[in-house]
């Protein structure tokens, strides 16, 4: 926030950028009041439901449908808003309005000063101002800044809206959709982005689409009305989603049964993984797949995990070892102390051993969105077999036992029909690439990308974004071609969705008139003799669209974009500094205090995200009220380089044990003289819901912090170790409240109290 003051206030934004490609001219209805006006909280929030409306958010021009997010905000509320278009203007380019975006961000974060980061964040004014003149100094027109972070961000109760500071600094600075920009997320695992773009998410379908919701999208017309925008590639929606059903549901799904959309399943609230283990614990979730995760170590508050563990009639575990998550019945804490005995735990176990990544073939998605074909090196050892494999087979063992009834239409209905290779019946991958990528069914030619989808039935994708990494029958992701000297960006190294493009957004490389913005950062253009985009990259717009071109008024989806219009995403085309629409906790980012926390909110009398996901009962004790003398320190988990996450990948091998072998703590000089921990000793770390034993490493790497006039003293955990394994110690994340941010309904591991 005191970035986003700094670049208003000392007139380093990208103005024409700002002005042309963002939402800061956008008039907001004049009912909207700030955090600035509530003491913390936005307008439309309800004390009751704890939840906020989101009418007094919207543009004055009228509702606003969002690209992302909680897409079914506005169709879960009585209606969508039937308030008229306001009054004009709508729009003010010279961003004086009271009552447009940019004054609306300015006024928002007028009180974030210098002086005011150092007294709540403990950063020194001098280090501020360097990281503020350093990150100006190198965006603009000729230079371009990236954020990069260790996905850490999102692990806060407000970790969406962190993140979402960042694009806002990145528009402002004109660092979206040009090379050297972007924000980065530098993931702990090969294939994050793979698995929210194929989602293993419980609110998406592939390709972001939502997931039907029980009440709300009650037929496939309802559900188009409701996610369809008027403007950009979501108004090509009904493409992606019927290509999609064709994918899965092949014949039974026909244009008189809308397509098989009934099949689907419905949300009727959150089913993250948070909330599922209270309903594993009231009984309410009887069979439970775990497959390359180990919650008891990698997800927060072990002992509540163990218990709705223990809860459970069946629980299938596929890994590589023997994880603590597998072997929870036989040894963990209240097994050795003797409070639970094993014979009193009902759960059936079922242990399948897992091939490793170098035992099947498959692709790869970084976080540049680049999928990577990766072939398997040998066979898998023993009885071990891919995913891939156990899940298909197991999908065909279902489709034998279903009967003729409704329910069990779905798997039914199921196209499940790939070909298998080997003795080992493993199913090949390359024929799951072709169905994801899409085809022609009258033909079986692969399609060549998201542009040839029907809506119609012809088609079948079973992820639109990915459609085109197999086009003419090419495994894309496979090549390996580098760069060369006219084409930099390495295009025929793997494939980048959607349509192998390697930046998003980037008609906003070029100015208004299609210009490149320099030389030096020229990336994408209008080409006037051939009248079309050209440049190193494939052009994130429609590529004969001219660069100051206007829509006809009753045009809509990607013939309503205009020529300046590089979000094509969005509803407006705009990139938006404030969020009228998609996000639960706020339009704007603002500053809340961790769930737990040593100090009061020095900002706001509202202490936390209001929004904040939270389960107040008796196995779940949170520490409150702030400045409980018994655990005044903060605390903070991150990953080592030795270790992989939960540890089920690096405990097991000897040379990684060895570099790292044992479960500690990292504790300033001044907290190690105040507490009396020596260097190599031991420490008992407390909160309030567990206790874990720790070797103590003093360093200068967590240093104190001065907050609100008070030092403040920070304990460092890595997150690996667990009870099995070559190297043992007790579980961080035991330590760790069941609480979450309310956008994705993600753990606040980074900052607890004890």
């Amino acid at each position: 926030g005191g970035l986003v003051r700094y670049i208003i206030e000392n007139q380093r934004f990208f103005r024409e950028y700002v002005v042309h490609y963002t939402n800061a001219g956008q008039l907001i209805r004049e009912d909207f009041q700030d955090t600035e006006d509530l003491d913390g909280l936005f307008s439309g929030w309800d004390p009751e439901s704890k939840r906020y409306s989101i009418d007094s958010w919207q543009y004055r021009s009228g509702p606003i449908k969002a690209s992302a997010g909680h897409r079914e905000v506005r169709a879960r509320q009585v209606a969508h808003s039937k308030r008229e278009k306001g009054e004009g203007p709508f729009f003010d380019p010279s961003l004086k309005h009271p009552h447009c975006v940019f004054q609306i961000l300015k006024r928002h974060f007028s009180r974030y000063t210098p002086e005011f980061v150092e007294e709540c964040c403990g950063v020194s004014k001098e280090l501020f101002l360097r990281v503020a003149e350093t990150l100006c100094d190198n965006s603009g027109p000729e230079r371009t800044s990236a954020f990069c972070y260790a996905v850490g961000w999102t692990q806060h109760t407000a970790g969406v809206q962190f993140i979402r500071t960042a694009a806002i600094i990145q528009l402002l600075l004109g660092n979206i959709g040009r090379p050297g920009g972007g924000i980065l997320a530098l993931r702990g695992h090969s294939s994050i982005q793979g698995s929210t773009d194929i989602p293993t998410l419980f609110d998406l379908l592939p390709g972001y689409l939502p997931m039907p919701w029980a009440g709300v999208d009650i037929d496939l017309p309802t559900y188009i009305e409701n996610y369809r925008a008027e403007k950009g590639w979501w108004g090509e929606l009904p493409r992606y989603l019927i290509s999609l059903l064709k994918a899965w549901y092949g014949d039974a799904a026909t244009q008189e049964n809308d397509w098989a959309y009934a099949n689907l399943p419905r949300l009727t609230g959150d089913h993250s993984h948070l909330s599922t283990i209270h309903a594993m614990v009231d009984g309410r979730v009887k069979g439970y797949f775990v497959m390359g995760e180990n919650p008891l170590v990698g997800s927060p508050h072990g002992t509540l995990q163990r218990k709705g563990l223990r809860n459970l009639d069946w629980m299938v575990v596929r890994d590589l070892v023997l994880t603590e998550t597998a072997e929870f019945w036989k040894d963990a804490p209240e097994i050795t102390s003797g409070e639970i005995r094993p014979e009193e735990i009902g759960t059936e176990v079922f242990f399948f051993p897992a091939a490793s990544h170098v035992e099947k073939d498959g692709t790869f998605t970084n976080t540049q969105r680049l999928l990577q074909w990766h072939a398997a090196a040998i066979q898998p050892i023993g009885d071990a077999r891919s995913e891939l494999h156990f899940i298909y087979h197991l999908g065909r063992r279902l489709k034998k036992m279903a009967g003729t009834g409704v329910r069990d239409r779905a798997v039914r209905d199921l196209t499940w029909d790939y070909p298998v290779v080997l003795e080992r019946e493993e199913p090949d991958t390359e024929a799951v690439l072709r169905e994801i990528n899409g085809f022609d069914i009258r033909t079986a030619r692969p399609v060549s990308g998201f542009g040839e989808l029907s809506d119609r039935g012809e088609t079948a994708c079973g992820c639109w974004i990915y459609s085109g990494c197999f086009a003419d029958g090419i495994n894309h992701p496979a090549k390996r071609i580098v760069s060369s000297s006219d084409n930099w960006i390495a295009p025929d190294w793997g494939w980048a969705w959607p349509a192998n493009r390697r930046i998003l957004y980037n008609r906003a490389s070029a100015d208004p008139n299609g210009k490149p913005w320099s030389d030096r950062k020229r990336y994408i253009w209008w080409d006037s003799e051939k009248s079309r985009w050209t440049g190193y990259d494939v052009p994130d717009f429609p590529a004969r669209l001219h660069p100051r071109s206007q829509p006809a008024s009753k045009s809509d989806g990607p013939a309503a974009l205009a020529g300046t219009d590089p979000f094509i995403m969005q509803a407006d085309g705009k990139g938006w500094l404030f969020v009228p629409h998609g996000l639960l906790d706020g339009p704007l980012p603002t500053h809340y205090e961790p769930h737990e926390s040593v100090t009061i909110n020095s900002l706001y009398q509202q202490q936390s995200n209001p929004v904040r996901m939270k389960w107040r009962r008796q196995d779940n004790v949170y520490h409150e009220p702030f400045r409980d003398p018994r655990f005044p320190y903060l605390i903070t988990t991150y990953r080592l380089t030795e270790h992989h996450t939960a540890g089920g990948m690096s405990r097991w091998l000897s040379w990684l044990s060895e570099l790292q072998p044992e479960f500690f703590c990292e504790v300033s000089p001044e907290l190690a003289a105040e507490t009396g921990l020596v260097n190599g000793g031991w420490a008992t770390i407390s909160t309030a819901r567990a206790q874990v034993e720790v070797r103590v490493l003093i360093t200068s790497r967590v240093p104190s912090l001065t907050v609100g006039g008070r030092v403040i003293h920070q304990i460092g955990l890595p997150f690996h170790w667990g009870r099995k394994g070559l190297v043992t110690g007790d579980s961080a994340n035991d330590l760790i409240p069941l609480v979450g941010d309310p956008n994705v309904s993600i753990q606040e591991s980074k900052a607890l109290t004890g």
